[in-house]
């Protein structure tokens, strides 16, 4: 049976600095103290996390992620020790390592509510999907990446992911994501084949693996490309989560090769590139300018460019039936929604994706 989940970045409904301000503050003392108002960044933090993350379940999501409203790189970096910021980029003062006791301020939040989630939705248990972003993808900001580099970050964030992931009797993490946007794009000389760093890469990528599997979480890979395939060789992943169309989905050997290192795939059933949307049914940038304009002036409702049900399933259909439905047991958006033009908006193509799998299955 193939479930519904999503990748997690949505639009802010309230100032971004605030937001941020918050997450900060859930590594202080303060987190601990009675809050002084519904005002307080901690609260509005909080707020929003757990309002969007009961949404997500009332639209019909079933393994939703936490809702990322923050900047992926960001978080992950604020995390760290052992780092600069410079103005030419990142530089790693020594090996970077996980700030003690740090953990994903949104899962946090989470196993602290479960209850409530658990009521406001009406739901019986809470099974939720984390993200993290990738050492590769982290690397691609620093002004000095080597082997090394890609080991620090990878321990850095397998710290981070094993007091993340929890698994408790009102909730769980199920599901925890390796992003990797930044992979396939560039050659590479850093993951060269029999290169030192692509042995350093898989190595970071098998870490963060095991420490949420060891902690009863399924491990999936978010690739926005998947010419580079290094992915297969890690042994503790579990799902691939390619883009819509990508080609791993129509290469012959994809089969063969996901029977063979015991892996499956996510379903991606929507595209989620809002200017892509629009330009499906505009003729070029100009149009999509003003349809922009347009909608930021409310002269056209967002949802008209949004993808139907029928699109969604007719494309997990083909999945389904080119690997089986043993091998896609999870269906969704390709990518998050943190670009859409409302939150409103994010949230009824949330509610056609799960409308489609829960439909087709």
């Amino acid at each position: 049976m193939t479930t519904s989940t999503d990748v997690g970045s949505l639009p802010p409904r309230v100032d971004y600095s605030k937001l941020r301000e918050g997450a900060r503050k859930t590594y202080t003392v303060e987190r601990f103290l009675p809050r002084r108002s519904a005002e307080d960044p901690l609260s509005v933090f909080e707020g929003e996390v757990v309002g969007a993350f009961v949404d997500k379940l009332r639209a019909g999501v079933t393994v939703p992620n936490y809702p990322q409203f923050r900047d992926m790189n960001e978080m992950f970096l604020e995390m760290l020790q052992g780092v600069e910021r410079t103005e030419k980029g990142y530089t790693a003062i020594h090996e970077p390592h996980a700030r003690p006791g740090s953990t994903i301020p949104e899962t946090d939040i989470l196993r602290q509510n479960l209850s409530p989630i658990r009521d406001a939705a009406g739901a019986e248990r809470i099974r939720a999907k984390a993200c993290v972003t990738g050492p590769y993808t982290l690397s691609s900001l620093f002004t000095n990446r080597g082997p090394d580099l890609l080991r620090g970050l990878g321990e850095a964030v397998a710290e981070i992911t094993a007091r993340s992931v929890f698994n408790l009797r009102e909730g769980e993490i199920a599901l925890l994501s390796i992003d990797e946007p930044v992979l396939g794009f560039l050659d590479d000389p850093l993951i060269d084949h029999s290169s030192e760093g692509r042995g350093a890469l898989k190595d970071a990528w098998e870490r963060i693996c095991v420490a949420a599997s060891s902690r009863g979480a399924e491990t999936m890979m978010h690739l926005h490309s998947t010419s580079e395939q290094l992915f297969w060789d890690v042994e503790h992943l579990d799902i691939i989560e390619p883009h819509v169309d990508d080609p791993l989905y129509r290469q012959e050997n994809t089969r063969r090769l996901l029977e063979e290192r015991d892996k499956r795939l996510k379903a991606s059933i929507s595209v989620t590139r809002y200017d892509d949307l629009i330009g499906a049914r505009t003729q070029g940038d100009e149009d999509i300018g003003k349809a922009w304009v347009d909608i930021r002036k409310g002269r056209t409702d967002p949802a008209h460019f949004l993808e139907d049900t029928r699109m969604m399933e007719k494309r997990l259909k083909a999945i389904v039936a080119s690997f089986g439905a043993e091998r896609v047991p999870y269906a969704g958006p390709e990518c998050g929604m943190g670009g859409f033009p409302s939150y409103g908006c994010a949230m009824e193509y949330l509610r056609r994706n799960a409308e489609a799998v829960s439909r087709y299955t």
